[in-house]
């Protein structure tokens, strides 16, 4: 059976992508739904995307777009740097963009250019990097920027009483759309976790790999996870976003 993984945030850490792959035992037919934040942290960001590039042609892949996958492509389309993009992982991929050619950071550009906000599945399922606001559903959000860079879908479900659950007439209107919704943008380090973390009806798949945490994966039909080593231990020689 074609298995469909969610897979938390990477930030450059190809060395920890790679071996998660080997993990998972990757089938040809196996979807891999990557929830953003391809790049700044570790060395390998631009090399990361290369390798997704690469691997797309293999698998079917679903790239949703994170906030550091949008700062780094305003930089590459504009040359102009934010002060908190640099303070936050941005000199790690202008470093690992150094060696590439005019070429190669155009295919970079298309390919930045072309993850979706959001992904809707026909069982029902939101994958969003971030999350959305509006009480409506992500079809009805009025700024783009919150699928990733809001983080109040998180803090909403962290904060809910347990008790409170579908049907109950506190429950929230903007988790009614969807069966389940997987994100990430908040590492759940936060919170003292190290594997994905179920609130409500919310997945959070990033672990902390900027940081010290690893990178996950999540089979979206049968919950199963799959993780790479702690990212850091793969590059000791480096400090990440720490």
């Amino acid at each position: 059976m074609p298995r469909k993984f969610a897979i938390g945030d990477l930030h450059g850490g190809l060395k920890a992508l790679i071996q998660l792959l080997e993990r998972i035992n990757l089938r040809p037919d196996d979807t891999l739904i990557f929830l953003g934040d391809y790049v700044d942290g570790w060395s390998d960001s631009a090399n990361t995307v290369t390798y997704l590039i690469e691997l797309a042609k293999q698998n079917s892949c679903i790239f949703i777009r994170g906030n550091h996958d949008d700062l780094t492509q305003k930089w590459l389309e504009t040359d102009r740097m934010n002060e908190k993009w640099l303070e936050h992982g941005g000199q790690s991929s202008i470093d690992a963009y150094r060696n590439f050619s005019d070429e190669e950071k155009r295919a970079h550009v298309k390919f930045f250019h072309e993850m979706f906000n959001y992904h809707k599945d026909d069982e029902g399922r939101l994958f969003v990097h971030a999350g959305f606001t509006n009480l409506h559903g992500p079809d009805f959000e009025y700024f783009d920027k919150s699928f990733y860079w809001d983080r109040t879908l998180w803090e909403m479900v962290l904060a809910m009483d347990p008790e409170i659950q579908p049907g109950h007439e506190f429950y929230p209107q903007r988790l009614q759309h969807f069966e389940e919704i997987y994100i990430g943008h908040t590492p759940v380090t936060r919170i003292g976790k190290t594997t994905p973390v179920n609130k409500a009806n919310v997945w959070n798949v990033d672990t902390g790999a900027a940081f010290k945490g690893p990178i996950s994966a999540i089979d979206v039909n049968t919950k199963e996870v799959f993780q790479s080593d702690p990212v850091y231990t793969l590059y000791p020689e480096e400090k990440g976003r720490n």
